[in-house]
């Protein structure tokens, strides 16, 4: 019998984690480490293999289709252009400190599309292949905009079969005109609520009454747009609160998901905070907060989940979830995605974007005037993907992690950092080190939050395979 290579990694269990290419997995003691090792496995460990996957009698049987299928259903493959950024304004009603996207003040002229960039923009849209989008509309505040917001969003739906819409705003200032528009069943919303009321005041809004506004106004868009309402906090490494007190925030706005977010190496938040590499503390926040949500689940009839964390464990549960565009192997760039700027430009990300306010590096792909120029999509692309990267091959979690050039030139100002030096690559471990250690967890309170982020009533006997 031949064996898929597999990776290993020391658990807390002081067993060790098995992974293949494909994403098949199970813990087994040293013993099998070393049997594995020196070639010399028993008939107990073939019989597991083969029966897990892991093993096949000759190349072109049944067992090594099904690992080739598993292993093609990991990568992600680019479909149809049909998720895009606009950003119609740059200009904002608050001067938060630490704001990731450069944004100017509400009366500064200038940075806003003009009729012939909508109008560009409209017929770029048109010129779409797929028949479903997304359109999330950024700013600055687009809302400064609802004028651009009602025409893009009236074509869209007569364009496109099936479209949704997401407005990423402050919901400081809305007026009536911007509640209806809000209200409508395929519009989400995507504010920010800082971890803590006071933090949130300190960094954002400034004053009593700003604050109070904008809590009002979050409660009212949770009435008005139910199950449509989401929000992010972000995280100062250097001053991070106690998770309870941000879970306790959340709860008290019927929030049921969070995204730990550390203050972004992009925009103006860089010139004011430690943003580069967040490193181990940031890893152990991130548990101390994971087990402040499971024992919140243990007690509260509505759950809550920590949004990345629960799209990591789905990613080793679960083939071709692929839907968070930070995290995808391959993770092509200008393809299925794609962001229109203020002046029109079309950049690869939205952090993309950002770099480029800061004058670090012009990742520009044309714009709507012009037409789309792959040259940078292309000279990026090929690096673009873990399968063949030299410390990412030796890893357990290569399969369910993914790659984020842009993040790597951010913070580098290069594509081709040893891998494991990376802030990506660090954070990453630390979460999947995470996920496989509550995956294997007998602790009932553990194994319901599991159960919930991954989408099921209850954790399988047969997900958590182990071999003696």
């Amino acid at each position: 019998m031949d064996v898929m290579p597999l990776k290993f990694r020391p658990t807390p269990s002081g067993r060790f984690l098995f992974c293949d290419d494909a994403g098949g997995f199970f813990e087994a003691p040293q013993e099998f480490l070393e049997r594995y090792a020196e070639g010399r496995l028993t008939g107990d460990d073939e019989r597991f293999l083969e029966s897990n996957g892991h093993g096949f009698g000759r190349p072109g049987d049944l067992r090594f289709q099904a690992f080739g299928y598993r292993w093609a259903r990991r990568l992600h493959v680019p479909t149809q252009l049909d998720y895009v950024i606009l950003v119609p304004t740059l200009r904002c009603n608050l001067a938060c400190s630490y704001c990731q996207v450069s944004r100017v003040n509400e009366s500064t002229p200038g940075h806003d599309w003009d009729r012939r960039t909508l109008q560009a923009v409209i017929h770029w849209l048109d010129g779409l292949h797929t028949e479903k989008i997304k359109i999330e509309f950024q700013g600055g505040e687009p809302l400064l905009r609802l004028d651009v917001l009602q025409e893009i969003r009236e074509f869209a739906r007569q364009r496109f079969a099936t479209a949704e819409f997401v407005v990423c705003t402050n919901l400081q200032d809305v007026n009536e005109g911007a509640w209806e528009f809000l209200s409508s069943v395929d519009t989400f919303i995507s504010t920010s609520l800082d971890p803590t009321v006071a933090l949130h005041k300190r960094n954002r809004t400034g004053t009593e009454g700003l604050t109070a506004r904008f809590l009002a106004n979050l409660d009212k868009a949770q009435d008005l747009c139910p199950g449509r309402v989401s929000a992010l906090p972000t995280f100062d490494p250097d001053a991070l609160p106690d998770p309870e007190a941000v879970v306790a925030t959340y709860a008290s706005h019927g929030l049921q998901s969070l995204f730990l977010r550390p203050v972004n190496h992009q925009g103006f938040a860089r010139k004011r905070f430690r943003t580069r590499d967040v490193g181990s503390a940031w890893n152990d926040y991130v548990r101390r907060f994971i087990f402040a949500l499971i024992e919140h689940n243990a007690a509260s009839s509505t759950p809550m989940e920590e949004f990345y964390f629960s799209h990591c464990l789905r990613r080793v549960l679960l083939s071709g979830h692929d839907g968070h565009v930070d995290l995808r192997n391959p993770n092509t760039l200008g393809t299925s995605y794609l962001v229109v700027d203020h002046d029109g430009s079309f950049y690869p990300t939205d952090e993309a974007r950002m770099m480029g306010r800061l004058g670090q590096i012009d990742l520009r792909m044309g714009n709507v005037h012009e037409g789309f120029d792959p040259a940078i999509a292309k000279a990026m692309n090929a690096e673009s993907l873990n399968t063949f990267d030299a410390d990412c091959i030796h890893c357990p979690y290569q399969a369910f992690c993914g790659i984020d050039l842009i993040d790597d030139l951010s913070r580098y100002g290069r594509i081709d950092m040893p891998r494991h030096e990376t802030d990506f690559c660090k954070r990453h471990l630390g979460i999947f080190d995470l996920v496989f250690e509550l995956i294997y967890s007998e602790d009932e309170k553990v194994r319901k939050s599991v159960a919930l982020w991954a989408g099921l009533e209850r954790l399988e006997p047969e997900l958590l395979r182990v071999h003696s």
